[in-house]
């Protein structure tokens, strides 16, 4: 199996014909008070809890949220990344605690937290309605996860989809992995940088983002068309892509506008997520730059 999907999915585009592009950039009134509830803090998404030298070190840069201290393992010595965390962690009056070797790799939750941990406040859940709307006014490029349940591969996701210009992610609220220390450390420090929200479900999510005339392109190994010929990558776009095991789950495929693959030369047959989402991120990127 596939990140792109099973194969043997179909193609399948929106209904609606020449009513699709009247939809663009319109959406339901919001009622006062929407914006403010926005950026609410909610533990579901996590993040509170971030380990590894970048991770902290573009935690304690991006100054996104409160840090309440900064954990360090003894016996290190401070250069590089571990001198400017320590550095930063003083400039902004954030408290460093320096413990024994033993217990800092007693308290760490990754295998390899490169003696560094940081507690901060829980990342803001952003509203699926202001991911469609960008405050800088650029066209949304969003990316979809349908069920990637890995830590690892879901922050190396988030990773190259910040690098690639994704202005926001959307995460599954149920069977999907959030922001654990796993996927803040895989991250790299993204997860300050990219706005994410967390919904009931991807398939009404797809739909939703339909309404706000947002195209949907689900990655699908099976399907006719492939991820260098997606005629709307330059338009307000998200890319969806599934799990490895399973691919797109049936409802999400159906409600994306077009379903594109990856093609693959060699003999196997699949596609690790985070690699997908590198592959579909920048081919998506270079069809903005060249509009």
């Amino acid at each position: 199996m596939s990140a792109q999907g099973p194969r043997g999915g179909n193609r399948r585009g929106r209904g609606g014909g020449p009513n699709r592009g009247a939809n663009k950039g319109q959406g339901k009134g919001r009622p006062p008070g929407d914006h403010q509830r926005s950026r609410r803090q909610q533990a579901g998404l996590g993040g509170d809890r971030v380990e590894g030298r970048q991770a902290v070190r573009e935690l304690l840069l991006a100054g996104t949220r409160p840090v309440r201290e900064v954990v360090v393992a003894a016996g290190q010595n401070p250069t590089g990344a571990l001198a400017q965390v320590l550095e930063l962690a003083a400039e902004l009056r954030v408290p460093v605690k320096e413990v024994a070797r033993s217990k800092f790799e007693s308290m760490a939750n990754t295998e390899v937290p490169q003696g560094v941990i940081a507690r901060a406040a829980p990342l803001a859940e952003h509203d699926l309605e202001e991911l469609a709307r960008p405050s800088d006014g650029r066209p949304p490029f969003l990316l979809v996860l349908d069920g990637v349940t890995d830590p690892g591969n879901v922050g190396a996701a988030l990773r190259t989809a910040e690098c690639a210009g994704v202005t926001g992610a959307v995460l599954g609220r149920h069977r999907s992995a959030h922001i654990t220390p796993a996927a803040a450390k895989a991250a790299a420090g993204a997860i300050e940088h990219v706005p994410m929200a967390v919904v009931p479900g991807i398939p009404n999510a797809l739909a939703r983002l339909g309404e706000l005339g947002v195209w949907t392109v689900g990655l699908d190994v099976a399907a006719p068309t492939t991820v260098y010929e997606i005629s709307v990558a330059s338009e307000a776009v998200a890319l969806v892509v599934g799990s490895e095991g399973r691919g797109l789950s049936r409802l999400t495929r159906q409600r994306c506008d077009v379903v594109a693959a990856i093609p693959l030369k060699g003999h196997l047959a699949s596609l690790n997520a985070a690699a997908a989402v590198a592959i579909g991120t920048f081919e998506v990127a270079r069809h903005r730059q060249g509009a």
